[in-house]
């Protein structure tokens, strides 16, 4: 299990729902706390404002659903299935994943600072306009992926790997260049300057 930013263990869970099919179930209003769910299926689940708190998920397939203003606020995601899932306007403050899959992604807008990715493979997700301040994005897998207007203040990217990565927007001010790969990253003339800035050479236009 991947450990959390700062070492911090998982939350404790109270109760458990263990290999129930969920397919295309409307979760608008649904609140959970403290749940451990295994074997879940949310394959074409969808709703809007559904609520899940400090709540665990192990195996669970949450392909090709659709999650709009929700929240899962410090949960535990391991080896789950997000093919096709999208998430719009989510918060996701303080959530960890551990060997999760994120095959054509879409994240649109919300919270997810202090999130854990540590080495996730999103090179075919989509991530515009979030908020991954402070998240742990160690050898994050982004390579040809899209993190467009995000916000990466004080993220850890060590080792992660940027390259043909469509950067465009995102604030970039914390990226240590000798630790991450950014061969090929798009990304427009300011961030330029921000990473020439960040190499520690002196830019001057004479």
């Amino acid at each position: 299990m991947a450990e959390r930013r700062g070492g911090e263990p998982a939350p404790l869970t109270t109760s458990s729902v263990r290999g129930e099919d969920w397919y295309a179930r409307d979760l608008t209003g649904a609140t959970f706390s403290r749940v451990e769910f295994v074997d879940l299926d949310l394959t074409e689940a969808h709703g809007q404002g559904a609520v899940f708190e400090e709540c665990t998920f192990r195996h669970a397939k949450f392909n090709a659903s659709v999650h709009t203003d929700a929240a899962f606020v410090n949960c535990t995601f391991a080896r789950s299935t997000f093919f096709d899932a999208r998430f719009e306007r989510c918060k996701m403050v303080g959530s960890l994943f551990d060997g999760c899959t994120f095959d054509i992604t879409t994240v649109e807008g919300g919270n997810w600072s202090f999130v854990g990715l540590p080495g996730a493979d999103v090179h075919s997700a989509t991530f515009t306009g979030v908020n991954l301040r402070e998240a742990d994005l160690t050898g994050l897998r982004a390579s040809g992926g899209t993190l467009r207007d995000c916000d990466l203040t004080a993220a850890w990217l060590h080792l992660s790997d940027l390259s043909g990565c469509d950067l465009r927007g995102s604030q970039l001010s914390g990226i240590d260049p000798a630790t991450v790969n950014l061969d090929r990253a798009i990304i427009t003339l300011e961030q330029a300057v921000v990473i020439v800035e960040a190499l520690g050479l002196d830019l001057r236009t004479e």
